[in-house]
C-alpha cells in the first residue's frame, strides 16, 4: 500500500489540511495519507501548543467526521509518541519500515520544508529512498525543473487558514466553526482549549514529521 506521511502540529487541525491531504492523496495516487501528529519535544517549550494527546484526538474527530468515500483513506497517527523523542523524520521512516514493511511511505511536505530539506539529518538516504511530495506555501518558489526525478510538486488550492488565526480567534472570542470540522469546534469549546496561552492540562509542553516539528538538522 502506498501511504503519504503528512506531519505537523495540527494545533488545531483544520479544513484546508483536510483539503490539502485529500487533494495530495488523489493527485499522487496514493491509499491513504497518515496525519503523523508532532509529538512533545522536551528540547523545546511553546506556550500556546496544545499537549499532544488533545491534538491526536481532535485530528481522530476530524477525520472520523468525513464523508464515507474518503472513510480510512485520510488517517490519524500518533506513532511518533511511542518513538525516542525528539523526532527525526529519518528515524521515523526507518522504525515504520521495520514495522510496516509491505507498505510504501512517501512525505508530504509544504515548499518552505523542501527549501530547508538539504539541511535535513540524512537527506540524501531519505531522498533515495522515498517519493516526496511537495505543496506550495507562499513564502517559498519552487522551480518544479530542477527537482529530483521522485520529487513531486503537487498544485494544490491555497486556503487561507492557520492554526495560528484560529487560535487567536478562539482567545478573542469569534466563531471558529466555518474553518474546522463541528467536532473539532466542539472540543475545542467544551474543553476551552486556546483560550490563553497555556501548557496543555496533561502536562505537556509539543512540537516535532514535518511543519516545524522536527529538528531535521540532527548531525
Amino acid at each position: 500500500m502506498r501511504v503519504g506521511l503528512f506531519g505537523g502540529s495540527f494545533n488545531p487541525i483544520h479544513n484546508a489540511h483536510i483539503a490539502l491531504a485529500s487533494t495530495i492523496r488523489e493527485q499522487a495516487r496514493l491509499d491513504e495519507v497518515w496525519f503523523m501528529v508532532s509529538p512533545q519535544n522536551p528540547l523545546k517549550q511553546a506556550q500556546d501548543l496544545l499537549g499532544e494527546n488533545e491534538r491526536y484526538d481532535m485530528v481522530e474527530l476530524a477525520l472520523d467526521s468525513l464523508p464515507s468515500e474518503q472513510n480510512g483513506k485520510l488517517r490519524a497517527s500518533n506513532y511518533e509518541f511511542h518513538l525516542e523523542r525528539p523526532s527525526f523524520t529519518w528515524k521515523t521512516l526507518e522504525a515504520l519500515k521495520k514495522d510496516f514493511p509491505q507498505h510504501e511511505f512517501s512525505l508530504i511536505i509544504g515548499g518552505d520544508n523542501w527549501v530547508a530539506f538539504p539541511r535535513w539529518a540524512h537527506n540524501e538516504e531519505i531522498l533515495a529512498n522515498h517519493h516526496i511530495y511537495i505543496y506550495p506555501r507562499e513564502d517559498s518558489e519552487i522551480d518544479e525543473a530542477t527537482l529530483p526525478e521522485n520529487v513531486h510538486l503537487i498544485h494544490t488550492p491555497k486556503i487561507n487558514i492557520t492554526s495560528t488565526m484560529l487560535r487567536e480567534m478562539v482567545r478573542n472570542g469569534k466563531d471558529i466553526s466555518a474553518f474546522v470540522p463541528n467536532a473539532v469546534a466542539k472540543a475545542i469549546a467544551d474543553n476551552n482549549y486556546y483560550k490563553a496561552p497555556s501548557i496543555s492540562p496533561r502536562g505537556e509542553f509539543s512540537d516535532s514529521i514535518v511543519a516545524q516539528r522536527l529538528s531535521n538538522t540532527e548531525a
